[in-house]
């Protein structure tokens, strides 16, 4: 499970980190609210852990900003203040649970790990973008209803860009979420995986637009594409 933490006091987001990492999450830090909007609203986090009290934008304000942009990512509040009217403010802006200050790290793991059961239970486990659908539970992905045979990493490259179509994702990106650590930024991995599946969609549809695009100097996007289209 990959988490953001966004949290300005030094202690707390070392004990935080620490204690995340010593049970299996990967962890990414900043101490700012800007930064942390900025990262959150590049994607690839299972959850957000968002101080409402931040230097730059406040947490309240990240959270209104992610949710107007359209991204549901699940966040927990950590807040130091108790009043009911910042829990139910943050609760009405989206946010899915909130954690007073001060906490037992246990406790925020408790925590993240029932959201994740709970988000996981809620999310849709079929993709469709225009004729191309991904079935998350069978691994099976269908273009104009003929099965499109992808390895493992192909499944999960393709995923992440149907996650959200038409939004241009790096190289770097797509390297850090569907092979999980960095590579050499020359390398051409994430090319030759995407030139491998069009090939395998346009043996089925070759008169049809590809639903991958290539962004230049950027790096690609899922089409938005309606049923239909070609």
């Amino acid at each position: 499970m990959k988490v953001l933490l966004v949290e300005d006091e030094a202690k707390i987001s070392d004990f935080v980190c620490a204690g995340l990492r010593e049970q299996g999450f990967a962890v990414e830090h900043c101490a700012n609210g800007t930064e942390g909007f900025e990262r959150a609203g590049r994607g690839g986090y299972d959850a957000i852990v968002l101080d409402i009290m931040l230097p730059g934008r406040d947490g309240l304000s990240v959270l209104k900003g992610l949710r107007k942009a359209g991204i549901e990512t699940p966040v927990i509040l950590l807040t130091a203040r108790n009043e009911l009217e910042d829990r139910i403010e943050g609760l009405s802006l989206g946010a899915d649970d909130y954690l007073a200050k001060p906490f037992f790290v246990e406790e925020l793991i408790a925590r993240l790990h029932a959201l994740a059961r709970r988000v996981s239970g809620e999310r849709q486990n079929m993709l469709a973008v225009g004729n191309l659908r991904l079935d998350r539970i069978s691994r099976e992905v269908t273009w104009f209803d003929q099965t499109v045979d992808l390895t493992g990493r192909e499944f999960n490259l393709i995923e992440y860009l149907m996650r959200s179509p038409g939004r241009v994702f790096t190289r770097t990106q797509i390297l850090e979420h569907v092979w999980g650590y960095d590579f050499d930024p020359s390398t051409n991995v994430v090319d030759v995986c995407i030139q491998r599946i069009r090939k395998k969609i346009a043996s089925i549809a070759a008169e049809a637009t590809s639903p991958i695009e290539s962004v230049r100097g950027v790096g690609y996007r899922f089409r938005k594409l309606d049923a239909g289209s070609a």
